[in-house]
């Protein structure tokens, strides 16, 4: 009898995702994620703590966000509300089984965070060209002069927090199509990375901000290349949904980060 459910053990250990050690009954990936989260959460705490309370001291905050501003804030919100529910599909999707339709939703998921991406690389490129800068970013002469640039001299604290938040994100959110990417198309996606990083390091001008933030697609080259030649697997459902985990945890930051560092710095005229 021992030697049966010795043996039964053994088969059911030898299935890929069957046996699981449990933590508080979840899967042990789906654990370490939360924990990840939890402690990430820490770093979006402090820097939301951190502009609202330059917000509330710093009198009078400025308020540089016109009608373009939020509406571009605003469609990178509708971009990042639809790659969730994009997200959920592809989870459901991996829950039955369906192969071809969880790559499809992951795909169109990894569309709607590139989108924001793009949209939020034209706002920062507009705001410095209007002189919203930090020491380290290009200071275009054109921008000498104007509100923004008043703001950069005279409320540093403005600039400085504002980058900060939404760089932070904006690494989070490209890190989650890197991260999906090597989900949905493991090795062949590596390629396509390293067509990406080249292509835009050669394409952005060199007095860009964002020509050195590129560099961020050949470090998700190098770590997705180790994981994936060192431990190559094909993932299943289980790892959809602790991607998810991730890309939803991503959207519910900006879902802070939109009201408080846009709606509520905008100037109603």
């Amino acid at each position: 009898m021992a030697d049966a459910t010795l043996q039964h053990d053994t088969v059911q250990h030898g299935v890929p995702g069957a046996y699981e050690a449990p933590l508080f009954g979840a899967y042990s990936k789906k654990v370490g994620m939360w924990l990840f989260l939890a402690s990430d959460s820490l770093t979006f705490g402090a820097l939301l703590f951190a502009f609202s309370y330059n917000r509330l001291y710093t009198i009078p905050w400025p308020t540089p966000f016109h009608a373009e501003s939020i509406a571009n804030a605003t469609i990178m919100t509708a971009c990042l509300l639809s790659s969730s529910l994009t997200m959920v599909m592809a989870v459901f999707a991996a829950q039955r089984g369906d192969r071809a339709w969880t790559r499809n939703w992951l795909l169109a998921t990894m569309v709607f965070g590139t989108a924001f991406i793009v949209l939020h690389g034209m706002e920062w490129s507009k705001l410095i060209g209007e002189g919203l800068t930090i020491p380290g970013f290009p200071k275009p002469p054109s921008a000498a002069t104007g509100e923004l640039a008043d703001i950069s001299k005279n409320v540093p604290q403005f600039p400085a927090t504002f980058f900060g938040l939404t760089a932070m994100h904006m690494l989070h959110v490209t890190i989650g199509v890197i991260y999906l990417g090597v989900v949905a198309f493991r090795k062949w996606f590596l390629p396509i990375l390293g067509v990406l990083w080249i292509a835009g390091y050669l394409l952005i001008p060199a007095d860009n901000v964002f020509h050195y933030g590129i560099h961020a697609l050949l470090l998700g080259l190098i770590v997705g290349a180790v994981i994936l030649y060192l431990k190559p697997k094909d993932y299943d459902a289980h790892d959809v949904e602790v991607s998810g985990l991730y890309w939803h945890f991503v959207d519910l930051v900006w879902m802070f980060i939109f009201p408080l560092v846009y709606l509520m710095s905008t100037k109603i005229q």
